[in-house]
């Protein structure tokens, strides 16, 4: 079997305005004047006509986390070679020194760059390679 050989294989378009045989002569269908009779006339999908539409009425799917997230502050373990060895860098002596401006919901501890320093590190998260990279230094990981 061929395509051209399939049932309705192409649908003849409806040729509209033609004639008295065709049933669509004069107004092709579209009643008199009107919106609608217009060439590019008609409204957007989903126009209620200025009543506010159905997709806008219902309520949205689903549960959105987003008020409700955790937001870190984060700092590098590059950026704590800022400090002296054997310091004990807490959160406050971290907005202290202008690493961190703001707590939020609390300190993670990432691990882009290397640290040189022996440091005691309390924060509330810590990356996995950033407690790598404190502990390799002989410094502690506290987690608060």
């Amino acid at each position: 079997m061929k395509l051209h050989e399939l049932e309705k294989s192409t649908a003849v378009r409806k040729r509209v305005g033609r004639g008295p045989g065709s049933g669509n002569g004069k107004t092709a269908g579209k009643g008199h004047k009107g919106q609608n009779a217009r060439s590019g006339g008609g409204v957007r999908v989903g126009f209620e006509g200025g009543q506010l539409p159905l997709f806008r009425r219902l309520s949205k799917r689903g549960f959105n986390n987003y008020n409700f997230r955790t937001v870190y502050a984060t700092v590098n373990v590059s950026d704590l070679n800022k400090f002296d060895d054997n310091t004990v860098v807490t959160p406050e002596l971290l907005i202290e020194s202008g690493l961190v401006t703001k707590e939020l919901d609390g300190i993670k501890v990432l691990g882009n760059g290397e640290l040189t320093k022996k440091l005691t590190v309390k924060a509330n998260k810590f990356s996995l390679t950033a407690k790598e990279k404190i502990e390799k230094n002989g410094g502690i990981v506290e987690v608060i």
